[in-house]
């Protein structure tokens, strides 16, 4: 197979999932009502937030609530939003719906028990989802010209190379993003569409 740069868009040659970024559109209302819910009534976050003292009592929902809500409030609702219609517009186009499905939910929930268990035990946010797909769109950029023949441009591969970098120097200094972005280039691997899907 001839390996060929892509076209103006630099994924376009690798979109095989819908045009319409609808999976993405749902999570993103879903998480800004209880983001306005959270700022409209404040004691809200207390029942829903990751914290370890009321999930070693049984309040396991905390671990799922907690990708929902945001511990940095006004300004983290605002920066995770957009951040998730950047990256989860254009991982929705690339994976498909069930596997950004996959990515978003089981790297934010991996992230958000890493976190419990070890890294920050107190705290909230969809950001652990989000790299889950950034590591997702790395380990895609990253194999592209192996398995669709495709070389993104040099930029994009630069950044996909720093990704890995990044998630364990963020590890290493006790953030919680890094882990679940390892783990969305792993899932990410196993979950490359095939090239016969596209279209």
């Amino acid at each position: 197979m001839t390996t060929e740069t892509a076209p103006r868009n630099p994924l376009a040659a690798l979109a095989f999932g819908p045009r319409r970024p609808l999976l993405t559109a749902a999570v993103f209302l879903v998480t800004l009502g209880c983001g306005i819910a959270q700022l409209a009534h404040r004691p809200l976050y207390d029942a829903v937030v990751r914290d370890p003292t009321h999930i070693d009592n049984g309040q396991w929902y905390r671990l799922v609530t907690g990708m929902f809500f945001q511990d940095g409030w006004t300004s983290g609702l605002v920066s995770n939003l957009i951040l998730l219609a950047i990256f989860g517009a254009v991982a929705e186009r690339v994976f498909g719906r069930w596997r950004w499905a996959i990515l978003y939910f089981v790297c934010g929930w991996f992230g958000q028990l890493m976190s419990y268990l070890w890294l920050n035990p107190v705290g909230a946010g969809n950001s652990m989802c989000v790299a889950g797909l950034i590591g997702g769109l790395a380990i895609l950029i990253l194999m592209a010209p192996i398995k669709y023949g495709v070389t993104p441009p040099l930029q994009l591969r630069i950044a996909a190379f720093a990704v890995p970098v990044l998630a364990v120097v963020d590890t290493a200094i006790s953030d919680n993003h890094g882990l679940p972005c390892l783990l969305g280039m792993l899932l990410g691997y196993f979950l490359l569409p095939n090239p016969e899907l596209k279209g």
